[in-house]
């Protein structure tokens, strides 16, 4: 009895071990073929992980905005290759001042750096950035505080330096790396989950169907060149490279090139609001109707297409629109926005 009970155990082992055998087996074959577990999947049914390219979407860090000195020439700026999104707006005398944006990115010298401007911080909020700038005006000063700001200003904060090199007021720089270390010393957050503006395509954006030879909204048109006059004395222009398939920037009639490489400034895409503007003080200061709905064009590729451009307040961000309605999407790439004063001379061709 005790034989027989001690083959029956005998032979329920082998049997265990036979299955725990052919279990480990699968198991390892698993592991060993999971790389090409891929391969078995139609291809219909796999799903391509797609990333855009200009920032890191999966980041949180927080943008900086940077106010740009644009009384300098064609030849003098710093770090605008780098900036995601660009904006340019009028300021008193009929010149102009740029604020760079930048993400994900270590920019070692950007500049040189100015003051604030009031109609300013409605492009910096709307992107949720830190504002950077060497002064300010009284409005500027004003809605800093008001509108709870958190701003780095060089005239008393240290995240700035004087090129001695180069003519005062207009050698003032900083880098990216000075400004979010100075930001943690002011307790300002440096992540952000409200940054993102532009409805990134990851797909090639074409303004103009070849193969029915009509544009995909209505109003479209080819943009070659296109130019517009801040003032009588400052105009800005974007050329057309169908080689890169990207928009070369002019200053008075003259390439905008990077000062540390010598290579002309181009943008991918190109956006043209058109607001009202007014002189507010003796010195000729203006305000922009920056809130409300505001035509404008959407350029990229060669063509531009009419657009809408809705702030439905100072901090909120804009969103741009066809003019049925629908939502821009923008082609991978960065972003140049200018804001134009409505009365002035647009030309598209």
């Amino acid at each position: 009895m005790k034989k027989r009970k001690k083959k029956k155990m005998s032979i329920f082992l082998k049997l265990i071990i036979i299955i725990l055998i052919i279990i480990i087996g699968i198991l390892v074959y698993l592991v060993l073929t999971q790389e090409n577990v891929n391969d078995l999947i139609p291809k219909s049914k796999k799903k391509d992980v797609k990333k855009i390219s200009i920032v890191d979407e999966d980041s949180n860090k927080r943008p900086i905005a940077v106010m740009i000195d644009n009384n300098v020439g064609n030849n003098s700026h710093y770090g605008l290759s780098d900036a995601y999104i660009t904006y340019e707006c009028i300021v008193e005398g009929g010149l102009t001042r740029i604020m760079a944006v930048f993400k994900d990115k270590d920019v070692s010298k950007i500049g040189p750096v100015r003051s604030s401007r009031h109609y300013f911080l409605d492009y910096a909020l709307e992107e949720d950035s830190i504002y950077a700038h060497y002064g300010w005006s009284p409005f500027a000063q004003a809605d800093i505080k008001s509108l709870g700001v958190n701003n780095i200003n060089g005239l008393y904060d240290d995240a700035f330096y004087r090129d001695k090199s180069k003519r005062s007021p207009h050698n003032v720089f900083t880098s990216t790396s000075e400004l979010y270390s100075y930001a943690k010393e002011k307790d300002y957050k440096t992540t952000s989950d409200n940054w993102k503006l532009l409805n990134y395509s990851y797909d090639n954006i074409s303004l103009f169907d070849s193969n029915n030879n009509t544009g995909i909204k209505d109003g479209v048109e080819p943009a070659n060149s296109v130019s517009m006059n801040f003032s009588n004395y400052q105009k800005r222009g974007f050329n057309y490279n169908s080689d890169t398939k990207r928009y070369e920037r002019t200053m008075n009639g003259e390439n905008h090139v990077d000062a540390a490489t010598g290579n002309v400034l181009s943008y991918k895409n190109v956006i043209v609001v058109r607001v009202s503007n007014r002189s507010i003080d003796s010195y000729g200061r203006q305000d922009l109707s920056t809130v409300g709905t505001h035509d404008g064009y959407y350029i990229t590729n060669g063509y531009a297409v009419p657009i809408n451009a809705t702030k439905s307040s100072r901090s909120s961000k804009t969103k741009y629109t066809y003019k049925d309605g629908e939502e821009v999407k923008f082609n991978d790439g960065n972003t140049f926005i200018e804001i134009l004063p409505i009365n002035n001379l647009l030309t598209i061709e």
